[in-house]
């Protein structure tokens, strides 16, 4: 059984989208492949021929404006056509993230590959919506930097006093995993039920999740992360801090 996991995300780094096709890999077993969906068309080439002989499809994207992103929506169409030439017929489920805080606001996105697939004549198996997807991003970094701040916490305490000092490091490291993963359980315990019924080849339907957050804490947990991305990526700024080109410039 060969199944293809597709990331629809935009972003080369960081992806939300390839993080939770990673994690389902994981528990989906046979062969596995994992391929970016190009977002240009010159590149769809080695992709399609990726997809001939699978038997599951797993995509994988955000939700930009209730829909597809724009370069998965132009990947698609050409999908479409290379699957009625090769007489294509896999199994299709999907995981769709958005930075809202309810999964429910997916649901679109999902109708929309519901109905791709009926028009490729594929067997659409269902999918999950993750409401919050950003703050899996955000746990996973933040754990990240916990642990390594544990090791320097840990190392810093064995060149000053001689002797390593690991307990109260690793408790306050494990007391923070256990918090994120409390917040991340639904929506991680969701995805592995998604990839067993993938290994089984079964109908998941339609399902919804999101982080276990409070609505008003989130809010201001995504407006604090939005606003400090914002301003590392120049959006604030863009114009003022950007290189300037010739034709920029006033005649």
């Amino acid at each position: 059984m060969k199944t293809v996991l597709l990331c629809g995300s935009p972003k080369k780094r960081l992806s939300a989208s390839a993080f939770l096709l990673k994690l389902a890999a994981l528990f989906i077993g046979s062969e596995k492949t994992f391929v970016a969906i190009p977002t240009v068309p010159s590149r769809y080439g080695p992709v399609l021929y990726t997809l001939k002989g699978a038997d599951n499809l797993l995509f994988a994207m955000p939700l930009y404006v209730d829909g597809v992103p724009g370069h998965v929506l132009a990947f698609l169409e050409a999908l479409e056509a290379f699957a009625k030439e090769e007489d294509l017929h896999p199994r299709v489920w999907v995981v769709v993230n958005n930075g809202f805080i309810e999964g429910r606001q997916n649901a679109p996105l999902m109708a929309i590959m519901e109905n791709f697939s009926a028009a490729c004549g594929f067997s659409f198996m269902g999918g999950l919506g993750i409401g919050g997807g950003v703050m899996l991003n955000v746990i996973r970094i933040l754990l990240a930097a916990q642990f390594f701040l544990m090791l320097i916490v840990i190392f810093a305490g064995y060149l000053a006093e001689g002797r390593w000092i690991v307990k109260e490091p690793a408790e306050n490291f494990l007391l923070n995993l256990l918090i994120n993963g409390a917040l991340a359980s639904a929506a991680l315990l969701e995805l592995i039920s998604l990839a067993r019924h993938i290994r089984r080849q079964e109908d998941f339907g339609k399902k919804y999740t999101r982080i276990l957050l409070p609505a008003f804490v989130f809010i201001v947990v995504a407006d604090v992360f939005f606003f400090i991305a914002s301003l590392l990526q120049g959006g604030l700024f863009r114009g003022w801090l950007a290189k300037k080109k010739p034709t920029d410039a006033f005649l």
